[in-house]
């Protein structure tokens, strides 16, 4: 795809969140504190094809607000956004960019979008904002849905709206996410109405190392995939931040697994400082949620994929993933005809 040169780089917003955390009204506060002279400009993206946000922000000479309806610019569909942006781009010429995405997208893969090489001479891309509704903290129906611990897992600022209406049980739950998601090293704000300077989140994006591969057993055999980075399931990830590293499985939704040599392998881990997953297993879903402390797991509503997740510190220490695949393979029912 062309895309049209712009004579500077232009520092770029992603504000996402759930439904209805309040990443409009940040957005309307953030727009507020544009100076005199620049041309400021929003890519809204609502997952139906009736438009409101665009309506609640400013109209006024100098803000360009354009909105992307129908499905989610983070997903699959990804050439309506690169048109809708390129255009924004080359029409408007602004001298920032905030885009917001639907309460239902992914927005770590609208960033891997917009970190791609050919944006890289355009686009400047800021800390990825997660807005999070500090009141709702407290329904675990709520905070446990897997949409929902991905856009905060993205985050590299967690914005906390609604926090004058925090419950003594939503304060609990705080100082519990921020314990759980501390190996992702995000800065928690509190934005009260939305209130935050533009200054607090015009942070430059950090570009972590994360490698994405078909399954380790694959590459094994054909050492020639290891040098491919996939997005199909299924696939094996190891993402590393200063401290910490995660290795991660997404695999199918149509495996299934053996729930107890499931459960036996997982126990038999060491080094580690939080195993997370959910499986199809023979005794229905299942989720695992490990810390050194308790090992939990319990019966779930049906997952999107199957997932796991281990949280260590880095350290020179060379682990043995294949091991644990081939382990966790094992665990696989296979059906045979």
């Amino acid at each position: 795809m062309k895309i049209i040169a712009t004579p500077k780089v232009i520092p770029v917003h992603i504000i996402s969140g759930f439904l209805g955390a309040g990443k409009t009204t940040l957005l309307k506060h953030l727009l507020s504190q544009k100076p005199d002279g620049e041309v400021w400009a929003v890519l809204m993206n609502e997952f139906g094809q009736i438009g409101v946000d665009q309506a609640l922000l400013p109209q006024d000479q100098g803000y360009a607000v354009k909105e992307l309806l129908g499905g989610c610019l983070c997903c699959s569909s990804q050439m309506p956004m690169q048109i809708a942006l390129s255009r924004l781009l080359s029409e408007n010429k602004p001298d920032r960019l905030f885009i917001e995405p639907t309460g239902l997208g992914h927005p770590a893969q609208l960033l891997e979008q917009l970190t791609e090489p050919h944006w890289q001479s355009h686009l400047n891309m800021r800390a990825l904002v997660t807005v999070v509704d500090a009141s709702r903290l407290h329904d675990h129906e709520w905070s446990k849905q897997h949409l929902y611990a991905d856009q905060l897992k993205a985050a590299h600022i967690v914005a906390l709206s609604h926090v004058d209406c925090m419950s003594d049980e939503d304060q609990h739950a705080l100082e519990a996410l921020k314990l759980e998601y501390q190996p992702y090293q995000q800065l928690w704000l509190d934005a009260p109405f939305g209130q935050l300077s533009l200054a607090q989140l015009d942070v430059g994006y950090q570009y972590g190392t994360r490698k994405m591969q078909p399954l380790l057993q694959r590459v094994k055999q054909q050492p020639e995939l290891a040098q491919q980075v996939i997005k199909q399931l299924p696939y094996h990830y190891v993402e590393t931040t200063q401290e910490y590293s995660v290795a991660g499985w997404k695999l199918p939704k149509s495996w299934h697994f053996n729930f107890m040599d499931l459960l036996d392998l997982l126990c038999e881990q060491q080094d580690w400082l939080r195993i997370k997953g959910i499986f199809s297993t023979d005794a229905g879903w299942k989720s695992f949620n490990f810390n050194p402390a308790q090992f939990n797991y319990q019966s779930v509503e049906e997952g999107i994929d199957n997932r796991i997740e281990m949280i260590y510190r880095t350290s020179t220490e060379v682990r043995d993933w294949l091991a644990f695949e081939t382990a966790l393979m094992q665990c696989r029912i296979v059906e045979t005809e």
